[in-house]
């Protein structure tokens, strides 16, 4: 009687298995590319700076401003933008999101003043506000909380990947295409990695399901087993209003550390190529390609720190040793400021800490947020977070023409990695162990 049960069991685990790796095999590859081409023209801004800033005549702070004002619009749209989504589906939303920030993006080619720089990241970041909350709630509707850890991770590889692939990218077109047609080469940046984002919004809208239900590559039996897990979980979760998310200790909890966390991401993400030339390497080149380094290496560590914290059922020392990491990379990276190699390797160990801690992160408010309370929350924590976004490049400029280094900036980085860190450890062990 006990081997019939337990051969009863291990066929079922077997087939859940089965039901979860089609829908990873199918739903992965498509938000890894959306994510990707999201954070590629997010962010290719640092490598457009090593010519733009001259023609602009943008100095550090200025553009610090500049690459950290996207945030503002962000902030302003994401609560409603994720709200929207939840009404109207993650298909049309997610589309009509793509579709407009690459446009946006494409069109910065055509600005001539520090003045129009601002404008046109502000409008990008409304563009995009809702797309990165918008995905980590619709991971929700098909994953329980125990697999998503693993899947965001797997979704959010895609900022190191951009960082792998768009290095050597960003770096040749600077270099090649400088003079084609009578445009500068960051000109031909903007355009080149801002279309591909409209082609992907156009595959989403025909290629992506809202909801299980409608996941007709699923067999009848398949979507019935994950539809009763979500159910089950959902039935563990707050109801909430809006006010009450808007004013829960926990939720702004969760926003103090996502703001620390994201400090480090943007603050070391827009300023890497400038690191990087600060270390003597000159070749846009060999810049794109160095940057690529550290992001490969955090590919490798967001993959194993991930699959460990999901097996053990574990997050806060998941996401306190890695911080602790970042923050003794970052601070390394002021010690070795001008030896390329040891500057390379210091800033590959702050790269792999904080790429694997964001991710991680998501597996602790969509623990505990359901449905709409969901919805708003999770936008909540992105958009306040992302303020970090803003102040992260913007401080860096500041503290790097106040002071002719990287030192100050980077050890305020370094404070905040750390920081986020210690909250994680404050959190409840009965929240996190998921």
């Amino acid at each position: 009687m006990e081997a019939s049960v337990s051969a009863l069991a291990g066929a079922s685990s077997a087939f859940e298995a089965s039901a979860y790796r089609k829908v990873a095999w199918r739903l992965t590859p498509l938000l890894l590319l959306c994510y990707l081409v999201s954070y590629l023209d997010r962010v290719n801004v640092g490598f457009a700076k090593l010519q733009m800033a001259a023609d602009l005549g943008l100095s550090d702070a200025a553009y610090g401003l500049g690459a950290g004002i996207f945030f503002f619009g962000y902030f302003l749209f994401e609560v409603p933008s994720n709200l929207i989504m939840h009404r109207v589906g993650a298909r049309v939303w997610i589309a009509r999101i793509m579709i407009t920030w690459g446009v946006v993006s494409a069109l910065t080619m055509f600005v001539t003043t520090p003045a129009m720089f601002y404008v046109m990241r502000f409008v990008l970041g409304v563009a995009e506000a809702g797309f990165f909350p918008g995905v980590i709630l619709y991971l929700t509707y098909w994953y329980p909380a125990h697999r998503r850890g693993r899947m965001t991770t797997v979704f959010m590889t895609a900022v190191a990947l951009s960082g792998v692939i768009g290095g050597p990218i960003s770096g040749f077109i600077l270099k090649t295409f400088d003079g084609m047609g009578g445009w500068h080469g960051w000109q031909w940046l903007y355009l080149l990695e801002g279309l591909p984002s409209v082609l992907v919004g156009l595959l989403v809208f025909f290629a992506l399901d809202d909801r299980i239900a409608q996941a007709r590559w699923l067999s009848e039996d398949e979507r019935a087993l994950l539809e009763r897990n979500i159910r089950s979980e959902e039935g563990q979760k707050s109801t909430m209003s809006f006010g009450a998310v808007m004013t829960s200790p926990r939720v702004w909890l969760m926003c103090v550390i996502y703001f620390s966390f994201v400090m480090g991401l943007y603050g070391v993400g827009f300023w890497l190529p400038t690191l990087i030339h600060a270390t003597g390497v000159a070749d846009p080149f060999t810049i794109g390609l160095l940057s690529a380094v550290p992001y490969a290496a955090a590919v490798v560590a967001m993959l194993a720190i991930a699959r460990s914290s999901d097996r053990m059922r574990e997050r806060r020392w998941h996401l306190a040793l890695p911080a602790a990491m970042s923050a003794i990379g970052m601070v390394l990276s002021v010690l070795w400021a001008h030896e390329t190699v040891w500057a390379m390797a210091s800033l590959t160990l702050a790269t792999m800490g904080i790429l694997s801690v964001i991710p991680l992160f998501w597996s602790l408010p969509t623990a505990f947020l359901g449905g709409a309370a969901a919805a708003a929350g999770i936008a909540m924590i992105n958009s306040i977070g992302n303020l970090a976004g803003f102040l992260g490049p913007y401080l860096m400029g500041l503290l790097r023409q106040g002071t002719a280094s990287n030192g100050a900036g980077m050890h305020l980085l370094a404070a905040f990695m750390a920081l986020g860190g210690a909250l994680a450890l404050t959190l409840p062990r009965a929240l996190v162990n998921k």
